[in-house]
């Protein structure tokens, strides 16, 4: 096979031992490679990139196992020509299993140019990324509390959630914040509502005549304790976020442009992927990076399966929950594009469908600096009005009706 780069090293990361392989080009016939074992510490890795660096080395490949290989990354960078190979397919390369084995044989396939790396985002994206990601963590946090409280509720039996549509909301928590004082008035508390909440003030008297004990208030107290702890680290962290995007504000403001995406998506779909588009050819390549492509599994002429592949999970989950906050909307063309697979299809495959969509407009704003243009609710009846009028003719005939069309004027 033809040698791409004479002098390249392969690295087999583990948590907490290095195993590094150098292989050099063939001289006179004959091949030349060496292995060694370092630690995980700082002086360690130092110790393994001057070694690299004295063998000549000039292209380094390592699996991306866990988070282990990102010291390693951050120590080597900016000194050789890093690749990240997907672990996945490392192990499934026949031959014997061994950490000696794997860094040479990472080393031989990157020598021949058979390797390919994963994309890895520069350093102030991939802070982002954590930043980001933090923020989802704690999200799913706030989630898990507010159930608990609505546990703690129905044990007393206080019905507050078959009211209030957020019972943690400021009419939910000053209720609730009463209740820990020891206010046991059903009336007194239903008259804390504000807002639209107020036309329910009979059905609140109810909901709030429970049976709460000393154990109930001790529990909600430590609840609404650490939901509001959890809530100002949130608000911290979109601060920072905020900060650090400043920059690219007109960016943000860009994608918040497109029909479901605010700014907490736009945030998630920056840090995932950054501003630099130019790994991606297309949107396609983006798409099957993301995991958002349809599957291709034919076998005998057959189509098996279209399931999606796996691919960036966070990325994905942020496109998703935009394809289902635009499932609500009226009047735009994402909506449209939902609804239409949706009735066809059902909602789940609606949502991947809408979450490529999206991932297809964001990739054009990225890459080209263009803005969203909306093409309208009604685009997809006007791709084919003849067919769109017999459908609607048929559909009504179904119904027992006579159909007769007649062209309206036209407005003067």
């Amino acid at each position: 096979m033809e040698v791409v780069h004479g002098c390249c090293g392969g690295l087999d990361v583990h948590k907490e031992s290095v195993t590094a392989g150098v292989v050099w080009a063939e001289e006179n016939g004959k091949k030349r490679r060496e292995e060694r074992t370092y630690g995980t510490f700082t002086r360690d890795l130092l110790r393994m990139s001057d070694w690299l660096r004295a063998c000549g080395v000039t292209h380094v490949a390592m699996e991306s196992t866990g988070v282990y290989w990102k010291p390693v990354w951050h120590i080597l960078e900016g000194q050789f020509e890093l690749l990240r190979v997907n672990a996945q397919h490392v192990k499934a390369i026949p031959g014997r299993k061994t950490d000696r084995g794997d860094a040479a044989r990472l080393a031989e396939l990157l020598q021949h140019g058979l390797v390919k790396s994963s994309f890895v985002p520069p350093e102030p994206i991939r802070e982002l990324r954590d930043l980001t990601r933090y923020r989802v963590n704690l999200t799913h946090e706030c989630n898990r509390i507010a159930n608990r409280v609505q546990k703690v509720l129905e044990d007393a039996n206080l019905k507050l959630a078959s009211v209030a549509t957020d019972p943690l909301g400021v009419s939910g928590r000053a209720m609730l914040k009463a209740i820990i004082a020891g206010e046991d008035d059903a009336t007194e508390l239903a008259e804390m509502a504000r807002g639209l909440l107020r036309r329910k003030i009979p059905q609140l008297q109810a909901a709030l005549e429970g049976r709460v004990s000393d154990h109930h208030r001790f529990l909600l107290r430590e609840l609404l304790e650490h939901l509001e702890f959890v809530e100002s680290k949130m608000t911290r962290l979109e601060e920072e976020i905020a900060t650090r995007l400043r920059p690219f504000e007109e960016t943000v403001e860009g994608l918040c442009t497109v029909p479901g995406i605010e700014r907490i998506s736009a945030w998630g779909i920056l840090s995932e992927i950054g501003l630099d588009m130019r790994q991606f050819p297309d949107a396609g390549h983006w798409a099957s990076w993301a995991g958002l492509c349809p599957g291709n599994w034919n076998s005998a002429g057959k189509r098996q399966s279209g399931r999606i592949r796996k691919g960036n999970a966070w990325l994905r989950r942020h496109l998703c929950q935009s394809a289902w906050a635009v499932s609500t909307k009226q009047k735009n063309y994402v909506s449209a594009l939902f609804r239409r697979i949706a009735g066809r299809r059902g909602v789940k495959r609606a949502t991947i469908v809408v979450a490529h969509g999206l991932l297809v407009i964001v990739y054009h704003i990225l890459k080209r600096g263009m803005v969203y243009h909306e093409l309208g609710a009604d685009y997809f009846d006007k791709l084919n009005p003849q067919r769109t009028k017999r459908r609607l003719v048929k559909r009504l005939e179904a119904l027992g009706f006579r159909v007769t069309l007649q062209t309206a004027p036209q407005p003067a």
